[in-house]
């Protein structure tokens, strides 16, 4: 699918221990040089300096790591997620360069994490002085929605297969 992206979007790769993770995210950064896509790598900085991303992506339980992550590795950009505004501030603070909040809309994740919706997602968007990308529930039907609510842009897994899946 990445390489059906248009150039200028992002991909984060998140391997969960899969044991072709190097094969995987080496194929993909690959594919992201080629296609002009920005590549991050989920919670593994090792993964992500042996096949030359963009950065790093960490969950919200590891957002604290991201100030060492900077010390290590300046030039990476780092992204965040968070589910409510607690997670903003420490985002925030951490330093991170960009947020994904989460879910905005009903999804099929299984994050146990209660819908925000469009207008609790606006007035924690408002919030921070961070981007903050819409994750959840985001699709081509949805993604209208988020006009106006000062959201940076989208991400979407359910939504991208449905557009960009072979």
């Amino acid at each position: 699918m990445a390489a059906r992206l248009p150039a200028g979007a992002g991909v984060i790769y998140r391997a969960f221990g899969a044991p072709e993770a190097d094969a995987t995210a080496a194929a993909l950064a690959e594919i992201a040089r080629a296609r002009g896509l920005t590549l991050l790598i989920g919670a593994d900085a090792a993964l992500a300096e042996a096949c030359g991303a963009h950065g790093v992506h960490l969950p919200e339980r590891a957002l604290a790591e991201a100030p060492a992550l900077r010390a290590a590795h300046p030039d990476w950009l780092l992204t965040g997620a968070a589910h409510d505004a607690d997670a903003l501030r420490s985002a925030q603070a951490a330093g991170v360069d960009a947020v994904l909040l989460s879910p905005v809309f009903p999804t099929r994740s299984a994050s146990g994490h209660a819908v925000l919706g469009r207008e609790r997602f606006a007035e924690l968007t408002a919030s921070t002085r961070l981007p903050v990308y819409a994750l959840g529930g985001v699709d081509a039907t949805t993604a209208p929605a988020l006009i106006g609510t000062g959201a940076a842009g989208i991400a979407a897994v359910d939504g991208v297969v449905a557009e960009f899946a072979p």
